[in-house]
């Protein structure tokens, strides 16, 4: 498998992004490469930092541009034809890889696959999702922020692709459905809640129903569906918890030595609550519904998270995710 790798996205640019791709290759068989592309000066200078015995797994293709973040998204995506990002979604488009992965633009990735890569057959909207922490695990909620204005029907194909997506690449069985809305009973919501639930209800076996807010926390479903509007503005929220949450530990520790003692033996607990509630763990999401793999990582990506990012992607593969969408889809054609 080859997996095309944006070296210049991220925060840490090629530092991270190439120490994530050997720490994936250690683990994974040894017919799998992965694509380094960007500005093949620094791509060599971090190389050397690298194990040799890697070297002929990670190869490199120069793109010298870049798509910054303060850059229009379409614009920018068919200005730059030799930016990191067009060069991996067009090599992916053109069959020379398997799938693309970047902790760059997110705006510029969705919008350059959907060009690039084109629409699974029968997806009217692809979404992009985001994993949450829960009192039971991680929830996935889906759509935050591909879509800011949503039909019903695209609602129940973001359902649709979510549960077969975190069954198959998480191996995660029995999953529940909740719809998010302002109240649990069924009447409750805006018109496109209330329409939407009615198509849950007949077409998903495994819809459990209305949530609320105060129910992702809880992890009363192991997905929760919104559109892309209300999804972003929550998941913005909830980045920000775990830091005030941390920064308001460390502010209160250390204040006498009762509270030192204190913190050294709940320091185990602390730091497995930080790893459950880390995003690295999970390191990137598809943008679900295209024909594709396009992995989308977080701006603040480590090399751990590039790592998991690069996992994901093999297993939307292996899994054929994708053929599943459209065989799911199919089956709901009348909808």
């Amino acid at each position: 498998m080859r997996i095309a790798l944006d070296v210049m996205g991220g925060d840490y640019g090629p530092r991270a992004t190439i120490e994530g791709a050997y720490l994936y290759l250690k683990e994974a068989p040894q017919n799998d490469r992965v694509v380094l592309i960007g500005d093949e000066n620094q791509i060599r200078e971090r190389l050397k930092h690298i194990p040799s015995k890697y070297h002929k797994r990670l190869l490199v293709v120069h793109a010298p541009e870049n798509i910054e973040m303060n850059e229009s998204p379409i614009e920018a995506f068919k200005r730059k034809s030799n930016s990191s990002m067009v060069v991996g979604l067009n090599l992916h488009a053109q069959g020379e890889v398997d799938a693309f992965v970047s902790a760059g633009h997110t705006g510029a990735q969705m919008a350059g696959s959907l060009l690039t890569l084109r629409r699974i057959p029968g997806v009217k909207r692809p979404a992009i999702g985001s994993f949450l922490p829960s009192e039971k695990g991680m929830v996935f909620m889906i759509d935050v922020g591909a879509n800011v204005d949503s039909k019903p029907v695209h609602l129940l194909q973001f359902a649709l692709m979510a549960d077969i997506f975190v069954s198959e690449v998480f191996n995660q069985k029995n999953l529940k459905i909740g719809l998010l809305s302002i109240g649990e009973e069924e009447k409750k919501g805006n018109a496109l809640t209330l329409a939407a639930h009615q198509l849950f209800k007949e077409h998903l076996r495994n819809f459990y129903g209305n949530v609320e807010g105060r129910d992702i926390l809880k992890g009363k479903t192991e997905i929760i569906v919104c559109d892309g509007f209300v999804g972003n503005a929550l998941l913005k929220m909830a980045e920000s918890v775990m830091g005030v949450i941390v920064k308001t530990i460390r502010r209160n520790v250390g204040a006498n030595l009762f509270t030192n003692l204190g913190a050294f033996l709940v320091k185990p607990a602390f730091s497995e609550l930080k790893k459950s509630y880390d995003y690295q763990e999970y390191g990137g999401v598809p943008l679900l519904g295209v024909n594709g793999i396009s992995v989308i990582c977080h701006g603040n990506s480590s090399a751990k998270a590039i790592k998991n990012a690069l996992k994901v992607a093999k297993q939307m593969r292996s899994h054929n995710v994708n053929q599943l969408i459209a065989d799911k889809l199919r089956e709901k054609e009348q909808i």
